[in-house]
């Protein structure tokens, strides 16, 4: 199932000024017929948490013939005795429950896709009071044969899934971020599990989701948690005090760390809070493009907020468009307008081209410029990968400037990096507070020497504990020098649950050594991104962006920048060099670091290498 997903200006929502856009890919799976025993059982409880319902036997009584809850899925069913538990028993097979779709849908594809797209229009609900929007533009149902492994260790699915995006899903289809949506019972109390902040990052824009439920917003409410993580959205925990309009027993809100019905359909405070410092950090520098409608699944409807063929506009339906320039019924402008939406139309008319529509957001970002003929603001645009940033102590990737040191400051507030020798000796140990990450079966993975500063984050200095919350643990290594003396290096553990990779390891994209940038838990060379040769033609008087064309300073034409004209570049649109200065990379302002979750009480590890590592 492919969908697509952006972030609009609202009509009916004031509170968000940007006009961003994202696009989604869903993948949705289903397996060839699988023959199985149906076993019944009841729960006593009709409030009960993913977690009771993953974990606690005692709370089934048997109805019918004794079954157990090992390799089995759990579909909930209601009836008048309550909460049903059909298990279905998969003797070594990993049965999904699009397997069970498939066949409660009389082996009908279309009633496949038709409960896909349901789960689809309920994350678009969940996400339009953040000014995210969320739309379906297709299905592909896997009914014959798995195209990427998925077993019940999610570590694994999650990996072998990211791995399959990159490699062969985002050749074939241009998208933002994959979210596999399949019916595997994974190990222990995951449902769904996403890397924090990775949204639009080549190796990590995507999540797995479960779908655990005969009610399709179920398996809603879990991908709009999942998709949560990759914005930047944390746990609500009571420790943060975050603020839910929605009691929990009567769902609460989505971020929570477990949950179960009802169903929780809204955002806490802590949610849009950790989504705007996503944002303003960089994170998601491919959320601000225009999607492509003419794919829309479905086809088009006046109505449905998007402006489709034949369409001059769409503020939505009738009842909440609040478009002075938009007619809601025919879809058409009003009177002698020329546009109803974009950050290039103000009053029912065009900007001047020049004006700007797009700040840069950090010291990777470029800003975009109304062309004049078109209401929608340039494509969002930064600087090629591989460009030096913040005084050549990092290098741009995906729109963001990665340090340690900026890292060493979320965690430590006023830190500073540790030596080389904290990385290469934490992080050779291969277990939860040394590693780079955890390899294809889930085990923590030890460090090569040259790969250690792409392992866990070591500093020095900064406050006694982190600061990032009460659920991160300090964990401070003494290392004995060869010339006598220690050296204190300090890292942190922080506890997730299970639905996220540890967000304590080095940021994709950060600086390992000079030439030299992290990329999956590798130190790798930053030549093979081309950003010499792309800013090679346009003759030192601009840059490279990320689209291979140069951004020219202002009195500079595009597309090389030798010649006078108005700078920018070809994919930006134009400067107004009456108001506008000289661009140069370093001109904007510097990416302060990511947020890390915050979840339960601190505590504090202290390690002792012995003196044979010397």
């Amino acid at each position: 199932m492919l969908t697509k997903l952006w972030l609009v200006k609202s009509y009916f929502n004031s509170d968000v000024d940007e006009e961003d856009w994202i696009q989604i890919f869903l993948i949705t799976f289903t397996l060839k017929n699988v023959e199985r025993e149906n076993k019944k059982f009841y729960l006593h409880n009709f409030f009960i948490n993913y977690l009771d319902l993953r974990t606690s036997a005692k709370l089934l009584q048997h109805c019918e013939n004794p079954c157990t809850l090992h390799n089995v899925n759990i579909i909930v069913f209601y009836n008048q005795c309550g909460i049903v538990l059909l298990l279905i028993p998969s003797n070594g097979a990993n049965v999904r429950f699009f397997v069970v779709q498939f066949q409660k849908q009389g082996k009908d594809v279309e009633r496949v896709k038709q409960r896909l797209a349901e789960i689809a229009n309920y994350v678009d609900k969940f996400f339009r009071v953040l000014n995210i929007r969320v739309a379906l533009v297709g299905l592909e149902v896997w009914s014959d044969s798995d195209k990427c492994p998925v077993t019940q260790d999610p570590f694994n699915t999650l990996h072998e899934f990211l791995d399959w995006r990159k490699v062969k899903l985002l050749p074939a289809k241009s998208h933002d971020n994959a979210q596999l949506i399949s019916g595997v019972y994974f190990q222990g109390t995951t449902i769904g599990m996403a890397p924090i902040m990775s949204m639009c990052t080549l190796e990590q824009s995507g999540g797995i989701v479960m779908d655990h439920s005969d009610n399709p917003l179920g398996a809603a409410v879990t991908l709009a948690h999942e998709l949560g993580h990759n914005f930047g959205m944390n746990h609500d925990t009571p420790e943060r005090g975050c603020g839910c309009r929605m009691a929990l027993d009567r769902g609460g809100c989505i971020m929570t760390p477990s949950t179960g019905y009802p169903f929780p359909t809204m955002f806490s405070t802590c949610s849009k809070k950790d989504l705007a410092a996503s944002l303003e950090k960089g994170v998601g520098m491919c959320l601000y493009n225009m999607p492509e409608v003419k794919v829309l699944y479905g086809g088009q409807k006046c109505g449905n907020g998007y402006v489709e063929e034949g369409e001059e506009c769409d503020c939505g339906e009738q009842e909440e468009c609040m478009n002075p320039c938009c007619n809601a019924t025919t879809c058409t402008l009003k009177g002698d307008a020329v546009c109803a939406h974009g950050q290039c139309c103000e009053d029912c008319r065009l900007k001047p081209a020049g004006t700007p529509c797009r700040e840069s957001s950090n010291s990777c970002d470029l800003p975009e410029f109304c062309t004049g003929a078109n209401p929608q603001c340039p494509a969002n645009l930064y600087l090629h990968d591989g460009h030096a940033c913040q005084n050549m102590d990092g290098y741009c990737y995906n729109g963001i400037c990665q340090t340690h040191e900026q890292q060493c400051i979320t965690l430590w507030g006023p830190a500073k990096t540790a030596p080389g020798i904290c990385f290469e000796r934490v992080n050779s140990a291969g277990d939860p507070y040394g590693n780079c990450g955890k390899d294809s079966k889930g085990l923590f993975a030890k460090c090569e020497a040259r790969h250690a500063k792409c392992g866990k984050i070591q500093c020095q200095g900064g406050a006694n504990r982190p600061v990032i919350g009460t659920n991160a643990v300090s964990i401070e290594t003494n290392i004995p020098l060869q010339e006598g003396g220690r050296i204190l290096c300090r890292g942190t553990h922080v506890y997730l649950g299970d639905d996220m990779p540890d967000p304590g390891l080095v940021l994709s994209g950060t600086k390992c050594a000079e030439g030299m940038i992290c990329l999956n838990r590798q130190c790798q060379n930053v030549t093979g991104f081309g950003v010499h040769q792309c800013s090679g033609k346009c003759n030192g008087r601009g840059v490279c962006n990320n689209k291979k064309n140069c951004h020219c300073e202002a009195h500079w034409a595009p597309p090389f920048c030798d010649s006078a004209g108005f700078g920018g570049s070809l994919d930006s649109g134009p400067m107004r060099l009456a108001e506008q200065k000289p661009w140069s990379a370093e001109s904007f302002q510097s990416v302060r670091g990511i947020s890390l979750l915050k979840d339960i009480s601190q505590e504090k590890v202290t390690k002792e290498f012995p003196k044979h590592y010397v």
